[in-house]
């Protein structure tokens, strides 16, 4: 179990584990990442993000 808090994105619930006591479903970290202006694959990360998440 990590200790940050992470938060399931189906039903919202914040939990400690990796996977969300009520559905099931893996959760994802509550916290977007950090910024950094050096970050040379960032464009290519947020191009994948549009084409993978629904809308």
């Amino acid at each position: 179990m990590s200790s940050r808090i992470r938060r399931c994105p189906y039903d919202r619930r914040y939990t400690l584990s990796l996977v969300c006591p009520v559905c099931g479903r893996p959760t994802r970290p509550a916290h977007p990442a950090r910024f950094s202006p050096e970050d040379r694959y960032g464009s290519y990360r947020r191009v994948v993000r549009r084409w993978t998440t629904s809308p």
